[in-house]
């Protein structure tokens, strides 16, 4: 596979930063933040990122979608990384659109994923119920009632839950707590009797939602797959999450070292700029390098989901885990670079360095990815 962009790529990429840089740069995520925006991004923004088609970029062409590839989604995920956009392209357009392509019958399909390309419904997955990503430890309960399920158990750190009109639940149906084995996929609307939900103030001033369900009776066509057998299904949504996410952070690593270099050349310290000063420069050299690195296993990972899905699970962790490095390092450096100013709120690149902290820990943390490359390396 090539580890570059080709044309449309290149294309889609610069249209895309040109775009956010002009509609949706950091000023923008600082406004909804001071205001307390209770949707948490700005619908018309969203819009206007439907009528580019970002929303349908991996759907089929059947379903309103344009059918370019996972590549070209993950590009322009990395440009709203630059400037830290807030919208539902992640949660709706990346792990709800992959889990109805995915796991979807034919009628759930056709009712569902052009509404999806249309930016008319929006989806959340509600997986965590810890402050760590297990995506196997479910103790949410689906048991059958009827032609129907009732849904029992609690949610953490749900992206985009409080605003999403559907939610996927991973929930029990079977078999022990850390089990595999027994997990169901439910589609449910978020404003269903019993589904409590409550949105949470991230440091990165994105949103995220705890959910509670109670009693929440689900008809039997909300079944995402086969009941008790959701978790290939949930795998391959979560590797394809995976890797998108840490498209968004390379955006947000090249920013702030783009940013930082910048910075450097720029700031007079003794009489000299402290870009010219040599322990600045080889710690500007090593990012450049790690960045170059993390840009090839990024490019292998998005390529890998429509054209060798056999390694997606494998380059997923390994992209997560690298990019987590990544923008962990270039994140602390460009704080500490541009000295007492990074840490204030004046400074644009704190929301950065904010924003990175979350990332790292979106459906897996380093550790959790570095332990799971071994294991399927048969360590």
């Amino acid at each position: 596979m090539s580890l570059v962009l080709n044309e449309e790529q290149r294309l889609l990429r610069d249209t895309a930063r040109d775009f956010l840089a002009a509609n949706a740069p950091v000023a923008a995520l600082r406004k909804l933040r001071d205001e307390r925006d209770p949707l948490g991004y700005a619908p018309q923004l969203w819009q206007q990122m439907v009528e580019l088609g970002w929303a349908s970029i991996i759907l089929p062409e059947e379903y309103g979608g344009l059918d370019f590839g996972f590549t070209g989604l993950g590009v322009v995920i990395e440009e709203c990384g630059r400037t830290l956009a807030a919208s539902p392209l992640f949660a709706s357009a990346v792990v709800g659109a992959s889990a109805i392509l995915l796991g979807g019958n034919p009628a759930q399909k056709s009712a569902l994923l052009p509404d999806i390309a249309s930016g008319e419904l929006t989806l959340a997955l509600a997986l965590e119920e810890s402050h760590h990503h297990r995506p196997s430890d479910i103790a949410t309960t689906a048991r059958r009632d009827g032609q129907d399920f009732i849904v029992n158990g609690n949610k953490t750190f749900v992206l985009d839950g409080h605003s999403a009109a559907k939610l996927i639940v991973v929930a029990r149906s079977s078999g022990e707590q850390r089990s595999r084995e027994g997990l169901t996929l439910l589609l449910v609307d978020r404003d269903t009797a019993g589904v409590s939900c409550r949105r949470t103030i991230m440091a990165d001033s994105r949103n995220a939602a705890n959910l509670v369900f109670d009693n929440v009776r689900v008809a039997g066509d909300a079944l995402i797959g086969e009941e008790g057998n959701g978790w290939p299904v949930l795998e391959a949504v979560l590797d394809r999450a995976r890797i998108a996410i840490a498209a968004e952070m390379m955006g947000c690593a090249l920013e702030a070292f783009e940013r930082t270099v910048a910075y450097l050349k720029e700031r007079e310290q003794f009489g000299a700029l402290i870009g010219s000063f040599q322990a600045l420069q080889h710690r500007a050299a090593q990012m450049q390098a790690d960045i170059e690195l993390c840009r090839s296993v990024l490019l292998q990972a998005l390529s890998a989901v429509d054209e060798t899905p056999d390694q997606l699970p494998l380059l997923a962790s390994l992209a997560k885990a690298k990019l987590n490095e990544l923008v962990k390092r270039v994140t602390n450096e460009a704080v500490q670079m541009h000295g007492g100013i990074g840490v204030t709120d004046e400074l644009e690149i704190g929301f950065f360095l904010k924003r990175a902290r979350v990332t790292m820990q979106v459906f897996g943390d380093t550790g959790f990815h570095k332990d799971r490359y071994a294991t399927l390396c048969g360590y």
